[in-house]
This record gives structure tokens, C-alpha cells and sequence, in this order.
């Protein structure tokens, strides 16, 4: 423990925490800079702090470090300036899981800071490292978004997709609409939860907010809209009369009248202060998706499924213009400050930029690669702000119609944006759960966690611990050095959408599933040639596993059955049936005498290897086991399943012995180490957790910026490879053992 913490650690805790509030802002004040900058340097102080107050009030001790007083003295240095933006850009990025987890502190630092060679910031790693008194898990490479580019802050707080977000006038607060039937009120400033609000019964697609900046408009899938008082979090109205889920929603500029848009395909307009229904507009032969005002509020935009745009009279409730141009449904329409023109988002990819007055196509801008869901427009006109399915949102220039940057960091389909009334800053919504706040503004486009460019399905390590292989829907195998993170090798000729994969006992040979030919391929992991196919199942092959003196391997499929493969002949030797559906996984007991698989039947099997019976079913009763693994001993099964857990299993008698509780969704996978004495396993919840087998409790714990698919343990029983829905693979020591 450090000088400063021991200091700390003496003092009363009403003391401690007076001097970690007040003694930032009086170094500040008697420009007391070098003494400033070591603080703000200093692991034990930031942990102390997070420790005591949370992580927003050290991310604005940091806004102190940046007053004209301090950058015009001669003490103070471009540098210093900058490695304290990139550090206080860090804990911003973290925010969210800190506020959760502070044990996390240092491998969150870890994962941000890796790529950045300054003394100051490698010796505050280090001492944070040095610090740690419990097992915790270490980014072996820059496995989280890079700090000081766009991304400023993550908001976590909704369980299930955001559809929809609106900022305040004021640009001080956001709101968000979540499938999981609430909304939340957000400082934008701190990434404060301010209120939840709940009342509708399924999910909320839209929202909007009153120019007052004193009430939002929500819509749902219960058919409804709410009218609910910001301030207090009240529910005022709920508007009842569409037929089918509303989609979207627009607020008049005198904040009078709104407008929804509805899967039954129609408009309607409704007084906000009575809450009567004024007007149905009807024209739309499909679901209309999105609905937008013109600034003098007389006419609205619509989008709709239909492919088409419609410009309405919003005082005669009559269509006065139909727009065609896109090549597919529309999901999105925003319309400039001046009402001259509206920009439209389509499921072709692309945007388009249409004249109000003559309906013509001015421009087509082209640069996502998967549908276009959201648009919204800077309040000046002069750019746009998309959101796509292909995970990113990129910013064009208008009068161009060129893309002036791309924002990567979401982990799923970017799925609606709004914009600040400064137009400094975007926030956007997504079904990885979250909400980014991005600065407009920002040079800086840094590079992006190394990975796939889709799902990684699996990953393994080779048994001399120096390589691992993972395997992804992008249709490729990568090979990367456990040691350095580094990717290696990229084997994709031919190979199709990957499943799983699975390495031979002399490391030589993958044996992986191919997703769309039900076939199981070897693989020679240096040459990258297909030796072998076997062909059996007639359904998806899900999974793979191989006996230790590398002979057989045994498959498991979508047709219930495991397969028995002679390695070296490639013939089906057995084939194993029982289970009434899906089978997702399968282990062999080190002995090679037995088998465990793993159904959505919700049961686990265990079958005898050599003569192909079944031996045992245990039944998980609940929900279905997506993964199990079998401890160096033989002697008991871990299993992960969709209700959040994993169980341990004595295999002989298949008596539960423990649950491990911990994960807050679906658990994906879980691998155990060499010494049987620990499990790790990932999960839809982000994180990447190790157990003690022992007690049953959890060790140690890293979130990381997507739902984790995958994960395996190196033989050196420290090393940890996992993969992400986003398609980033990373690779972690488990320290302090």
C-alpha cells in the first residue's frame, strides 16, 4: 500500500472522505499543479475515491485540471493535459460498470489504457496491479474502447433493447424507451439515473419530448401512449386507439398536438393537454415506422414500410404528397430545421435527401452496410447522424452528401439517435442494452478491439498454451498468440459460418461444424487445408468435443442425436439418441469412457462411450443447458444454462452439489481449469466470471463492452480467451491467485 493510502486508510471516514471531496479543488484553487497532477496520477487516490463517492465526482476532478488558470501557467504542459483527458476519458468510459462493480477499477483501466505508452499512465497500471489484494482478471490486450475519441459515456441501466431515446431542449437530460416496458430519465452530464418510469405492459418503442422540455410522449407495443410529467415522473394521460403497436411519435412545436405512428397503418393526431384523439390519417399500406414535423408545425412526414414517404396536412388530416425512391421499407425520417428538405433511412442500406416542395431525390447517401433504422439532423442543417444495423453510426455532411466519420462502440444494431440542441453531441440506443453519448466534434477515430467482424462462436487453446483458434459467422478461423494477443493467421477459404471448434491433443488439427452444410471438418492448423469432411447429421452440428488420446471426436446436433467419429477414418462409429431436442454441448471425461451432453430438452445426458448407451439423464427442470464441462478429475459436470446460473453435478450419482449464482442473464459457456479448482464462464450479462469450485462463490469479475458467447482456459489454468457477440475476441490473466 502506497504513502497516500495509508494516510487515507488512518483517518476517520468522515475525514477521508472530506479530503478526497475538497483536497483536488484546493490544489486547483492555490494552483498547486505538480501536486494536482500527481493526484489525479495516482491509483490509490482515484481507488480511494471511487471507493468512498463513485465515479463521477473523480471524472470532475479532472474539469479542474482544465481551467484557463492552470493552462496559461508556465507549469503546466500540452502532455500533462492530455494524459489526464485520456484518463478522465477512461473512467468516463467505465462509468457505468464501476458504478455496479468498483472492484473492476483496475482491469477496466487495463483494458482502456494498454495502448498508451506515458510513464505516468504505464506507473499507474502498475501500482494499481501491485494494489490488488484479491484474484481479479487482467486485459491481456486493449480489449475496451480506446478513451479520448468519440464515445464519452455508456449508460446502462434498461434490461432489454433500446428503441428509442429523446433529449431535453435544455440538452441536460435524456430519455429512453426499452423493450423491457420502462423509460428512464438520464443526466447527460454525470450519466445519472434520474427516474424510471413504468406503465406500460410491453414494449416501448417511442418517445418524444414538449419544446417546455416538461413532458414526454411515449408509444408501445400494448397500443397505447403516455403522456408522462418529467419533473416528478408522473403518469398523466395514456391515449388509447391504435389497433397495433405504436412505433413512433412527434410533439408539435407549440407542444400542443402529437403525432403517432402505428403498426395498424395509420397516423394519428392527438390533443396532449385533453388527451382526445383529433384525427386518423390513413394512406399507408404497411406499418408505418416513423413520423417527423415540419417546424411551422402544418405538415408531418411519415415512413413507412411501405417504401414510401407521405407529407401530411396535419390541419385537414389529408395526404398531400407521396415520395418514392427507396428500393426497400423505410424505418426512419427526419426533416431539417428550415423544412425545406427531410432525410429517410431505409432497410436498402442507404439514406436519401428529399425536397419538401417537389418530392424529387436530391441525394442517396451510401456507406453503412446493413439496414439504415434512425436519423436525426444537427440543429444548424448542415449534418446528419445515422444509425444502422451494421452496428456503427456515421455522421454525413449534407451539402456533400459524404460521410464525414463513423462511431463504432455499440456491440449490436445501432437503433435510434437524437441529437443536442447545441449539436455537440449524439445519443444513441441500442439492443445491447445500452446508451452511448457521443461528441460530434471529435478528431480523433481510434482503432477498434481486435476481433471478427461478426459473432464469435468459439474459441479453444492449443495444448502447449501458445495459441488459441477462434472460429466466427464473418466465415473465418483466426489464429492468435495466447501470449501477445496478436492475430497470427486468418484461415477463411471455403469455410463457411463456423459453429465450433475444437483442437486435437498434438495441437496440429481443428476439428470444427459448419453451420449451413450440417458437416464436421478437420482442419490443419498450420497449412489452413481441409483434410477431412464427415457428413451424418442433418440438421446444424452445434458442437464438438475430442477424446484425449485424440481418436474420436463426438458431435452434437439441432437433430437430438451425438455422433461417435473415428478421427482417422473419418466413418460414424455410433450414433446417440435420447434427447426430445436441441443438443448444444457435449464434454468427455478425461478416461475417455464417458460422455455429457447438454440439451434445450433441459436435460444433461450421460452416455457410455464404448457401447453407446445412456447411462444417466439428469434433469435441469427449468431451462435449457447451453454448455457443460467436465473437472480434470471426472468426477463432476458443470453446467450453464439460461436461468442465469450454473450448476455443479456429482457425475456418478448426478446429484446437484452447488448452484452458481451471480450471472443476471443467460449464461453461454463455461470452461474449467487444468486443476479442476475453478470454472469460468460467459454470459448475455457482459461478464466473464470465475468461480471457486470449492465454495461456490465468485472470484473475480470483468464486464465487457458486449455479450459474451464463448470462453476457454489456456493449460497454464491463468490464461483466458473468450469471444463476443460484436465479434472482438479477448484475452485475460486471472492474477492474484
Amino acid at each position: 500500500m502506497g504513502k497516500l493510502a495509508d494516510r487515507l486508510k488512518q483517518l476517520p471516514q468522515a475525514s477521508r472522505i472530506y479530503k478526497l471531496k475538497e483536497l483536488p479543488t484546493l490544489l486547483a484553487e492555490s494552483t498547486q499543479i505538480a501536486r494536482l497532477y500527481i493526484l489525479l496520477t495516482d491509483f490509490d487516490f482515484i481507488e480511494a475515491k471511487i471507493s468512498e463517492l463513485g465515479p463521477q465526482p473523480l471524472i470532475e476532478d479532472y474539469d479542474l485540471a482544465f481551467t484557463s488558470d492552470i493552462l496559461n501557467s508556465e507549469e503546466w504542459v500540452k502532455s500533462k493535459r492530455e494524459n489526464l483527458r485520456i484518463i478522465q476519458s477512461a473512467l468516463r468510459l467505465s462509468a457505468h460498470i464501476l458504478e455496479q462493480n468498483k472492484m473492476q477499477l483496475a482491469g477496466r483501466l487495463w483494458g482502456h489504457l494498454m495502448p498508451f505508452d506515458v510513464p505516468e499512465i504505464k506507473g499507474m497500471l502498475e501500482q494499481g496491479s501491485a494494489r490488488q489484494t484479491t484474484p481479479w482478471l487482467r486485459p491481456l490486450t486493449p480489449t475496451l474502447t480506446p478513451p479520448g475519441g468519440a464515445l464519452l459515456r455508456t449508460f446502462g441501466g434498461h434490461n432489454d433493447w433500446v428503441n428509442a431515446v429523446a433529449i431535453t431542449p435544455d440538452g441536460k437530460q435524456a430519455v429512453s424507451a426499452s423493450s423491457d416496458q420502462t423509460l428512464i430519465i438520464w443526466d447527460l452530464q454525470s450519466g445519472t439515473l434520474l427516474k424510471t418510469l413504468a406503465g406500460h405492459t410491453q414494449h416501448v418503442n417511442a418517445v418524444a419530448i414538449t419544446p417546455s422540455g416538461k413532458k414526454a410522449v411515449s408509444g408501445a407495443s400494448d397500443n397505447t401512449l403516455k403522456i408522462w410529467k418529467l419533473k416528478s415522473g408522473k403518469l398523466l394521460k395514456t391515449l388509447r386507439g391504435h389497433t397495433a403497436p405504436v412505433r413512433a411519435v412527434a410533439i408539435t412545436p407549440n407542444g400542443q398536438q402529437a403525432v403517432s405512428a402505428s403498426v395498424d397503418k395509420t397516423l394519428k393526431i392527438w390533443n396532449l393537454q385533453s388527451g382526445k384523439l383529433l384525427k386518423t390519417l390513413r394512406g399507408h399500406t404497411d406499418p408505418v415506422r416513423a413520423v417527423a414535423i415540419t417546424p411551422n408545425g402544418q405538415q408531418a412526414v411519415s415512413a413507412s414500410e411501405d417504401g414510401t414517404l407521405k407529407v401530411w396536412n396535419l390541419h385537414l388530416g389529408i395526404p398531400r404528397k407521396t415520395f418514392r425512391g427507396h428500393d426497400a421499407p423505410l424505418w426512419s425520417v427526419a426533416i431539417s430545421p428550415d423544412g425545406r428538405q427531410a432525410v429517410s433511412a431505409s432497410e436498402d442500406d442507404t439514406l436519401k435527401i428529399w425536397d419538401l416542395k417537389s418530392g424529387k431525390v436530391l441525394k442517396t447517401l451510401r456507406g453503412h452496410t446493413a439496414p439504415v433504422q434512425a436519423v436525426a439532423i444537427t440543429p444548424n442543417g448542415e449534418k446528419a447522424v445515422s444509425a444502422s444495423w451494421d452496428q456503427s453510426l456515421i455522421i454525413w455532411d449534407l451539402q456533400s452528401a459524404k460521410p464525414l466519420a463513423t462511431l463504432s462502440g455499440h456491440t449490436d444494431l445501432a437503433w435510434a439517435v437524437a441529437i443536442t440542441s447545441d449539436g455537440k453531441q449524439a445519443v444513441s440506443a441500442s439492443p445491447d442494452n445500452t446508451l452511448k453519448v457521443w461528441d460530434l466534434h471529435s478528431k480523433y477515430q481510434l482503432k477498434t478491439p481486435a476481433g471478427h467482424t461478426s459473432s464469435v462462436r468459439a474459441v479453444a487453446t492449443t495444448p502447449n498454451g501458445q495459441q488459441a483458434v477462434s472460429a466466427s459467422d464473418d466465415e473465418t478461423i483466426k489464429i492468435w498468440n495466447l501470449d501477445t494477443g496478436e492475430e497470427q493467421k486468418i484461415l477463411s477459404e471455403d469455410i463457411g459460418i463456423v459453429q465450433a471448434v475444437a483442437i486435437t491433443p498434438d495441437g496440429q488439427q481443428a476439428i470444427f461444424t459448419s453451420l449451413l452444410d450440417q458437416t464436421i471438418k478437420v482442419l490443419n492448423l498450420d497449412s489452413g487445408e481441409e483434410l477431412k469432411s464427415f457428413r451424418g447429421h442433418t440438421d446444424i452440428v452445434q458442437a464438438v468435443a475430442i477424446t484425449l488420446d485424440g481418436k474420436l471426436a463426438v458431435s452434437a446436433s439441432w437433430d437430438k442425436t451425438l455422433k461417435v467419429w473415428d478421427l482417422y477414418s473419418g466413418k460414424e462409429l455410433k450414433s446417440l439418441s435420447g434427447h426430445t431436442n436441441i443438443v448444444n454441448a457435449v464434454a468427455i471425461t478425461p478416461d475417455g469412457r464417458k460422455v455429457v451432453s447438454a440439451s434445450d430438452d433441459k436435460t444433461i445426458k450421460i452416455w457410455d462411450l464404448n457401447f453407446g448407451k445412456e447411462l444417466k439423464t439428469i434433469k435441469v427442470r427449468t431451462h435449457s443447458v447451453n454448455a457443460v464441462a467436465i473437472t480434470p478429475s471426472g468426477q463432476q459436470i458443470v453446467s450453464a444454462s439460461s436461468d442465469r446460473t450454473l450448476k455443479v453435478w456429482d457425475l456418478d450419482s448426478g446429484k446437484e452439489l452447488k448452484t452458481l449464482s451471480g450471472h443476471t442473464s443467460i449464461v453461454n459457456a463455461v470452461a474449467i481449469t487444468p486443476d479442476g479448482r475453478k470454472a469460468v464462464s460467459a454470459s448475455d450479462d457482459k461478464t466473464l466470471r470465475v468461480w471457486d469450485l470449492t465454495s461456490g462463490e465468485e472470484i473475480a469479475c470483468f464486464t465487457e463492452d458486449g455479450e459474451l458467447t464463448c470462453c476457454a482456459v489456456a493449460p497454464d489454468g491463468v490464461t483466458i480467451v473468450a469471444g463476443e457477440e460484436s465479434g472482438r475476441v479477448h484475452f485475460l490473466r486471472l492474477e492474484g491467485r
